[in-house]
This record gives structure tokens, C-alpha cells and sequence, in this order.
């Protein structure tokens, strides 16, 4: 009897490994990146108000950026209403798409220069929720909690995957290629850290993640 291959986990990222990776753009990606670095930057950015009081104290508040606010606002929705517009989450998965294309840009993974709209190299799919079937109202009051063990561990792999990508920028002058081994590892830790946002932001599953690059 063949035993039944699990589901695939509702977040999904794929990126197409390069042959052949161009020199020049390579090694001034960091002057490259700048412009859509600063339109990521703009979009994700903090908001910040800064005010005076009379005795002269000056408080700054500042909101989350997109990110917290999408996370903070679809969990009141499902905890109050039970639900998930779809617009709300094609909003969301296209703005975490977009931000995939910039980091993949940055870690060398691809040359080609991130797009706002086309997928390109970078194929990043989320399952849309059934909120009343699929989802627990009360859960996004916890899942913050229930992936520090996850956070704790993609810290120390993003670390590693700096380096990787550091020895793959001197790889790609040298041969014009990305070692195929550090390639897999800097793109099962984004993969991880999606599946993460998966369930902890972006709130589309109750499904624990896997603790695996793969």
C-alpha cells in the first residue's frame, strides 16, 4: 500500500535556477537595485507623526508599514466578521510577489530586473482561504507567538544565507555562475520565511509550517 503524499503547504515559492548570470550587472547590483529599492521602501515604509506637547515632550507614534497594518487589519476581519475579501488578498499576494521579485534581484538569484507586474523568474503561489472552513477566528490572536520558534531559526539561516550570497557575488564574477548548492539554501530560506508570513501575516492557513528549506 502507498501511503498518501501530504498536501502541498498553501505557500509556495519557486525560483528558476540561472544558467548564466551577467558579470557587469552583478557586481554593481548594489548601485542597480537602488531605484526599486526605494519604491519597496516607500511602499512598505513605517508611518510617523511626531507631536509637542505643552510641557514641551515630543512624542513620535509610528504605524507598521504596509505589512503590519495588511497583517493587523485581516486579523480583525476574520476574528470580527469571519472573513477574507478577495480583493484584500490579491492585494496582499501581489504586494508579497513584488517584494520576492526585489529580494530575489538583490540575493543575485535572477538578473532580470524586478517587474511591478509579470512574474518573471520568481513563481510565488498562496491559496486563498475558506475563512469559515479553512480557518480557526481565534488563532491570529496567537500565531505571533506560535512562530517565534520559526523566527528564532530563520534569523540564524538568513545569517548563513548573507554569506552565501556574499561567496556567490565572487562566484558569479569569477564563472559567471551561482553555485547550484548555495542557490537551493538562499532559496529554501525564503521559501521558509513565506511560509511563515503564510501563516503568521498573512493569515491564509492554520497549517503549522514545516521546519525545511525544501
Amino acid at each position: 500500500m502507498v501511503a498518501a503524499q501530504p498536501a502541498a503547504y498553501p505557500a509556495r515559492l519557486e525560483i528558476d535556477y540561472p544558467e548564466e548570470l551577467n558579470r557587469v550587472t552583478t557586481a554593481f547590483r548594489l548601485i542597480l537595485i537602488i531605484p526599486i529599492a526605494i519604491l519597496i521602501g516607500i511602499l512598505s515604509a513605517n508611518g510617523s507623526s511626531t507631536y509637542i506637547t505643552d510641557s514641551g515632550d515630543v512624542i513620535t507614534t509610528s504605524g507598521g508599514g504596509i505589512a503590519g497594518g495588511l497583517a493587523v487589519a485581516t486579523a480583525l476581519m476574520i476574528i470580527f466578521r469571519q472573513r477574507y475579501p478577495r480583493w484584500w488578498f490579491d492585494f496582499a499576494l501581489e504586494f508579497t510577489r513584488f517584494s520576492t521579485r526585489v529580494g530575489a534581484y538583490f540575493a543575485l538569484l535572477t538578473d532580470q530586473y524586478p517587474s511591478t507586474v509579470e512574474e518573471q523568474t520568481v513563481h510565488l503561489d498562496v491559496d486563498y482561504p475558506d475563512v469559515e472552513r479553512d480557518l480557526n477566528r481565534w488563532l491570529p490572536i496567537v500565531k505571533w507567538i506560535l512562530a517565534i520558534p520559526h523566527v528564532i531559526v530563520l534569523i540564524v539561516l538568513s545569517i548563513g544565507a548573507f554569506f552565501a550570497v556574499l561567496i556567490a557575488w565572487f562566484a558569479i564574477l569569477f564563472t559567471g555562475q551561482y553555485p547550484r548548492a548555495l542557490f537551493d539554501y538562499v532559496v529554501g530560506v525564503a521559501r521558509w520565511w513565506l511560509r511563515v508570513d503564510a501563516y503568521a501575516t498573512l493569515l491564509v492557513t492554520d497549517r503549522y509550517p514545516p521546519f525545511s528549506l525544501s
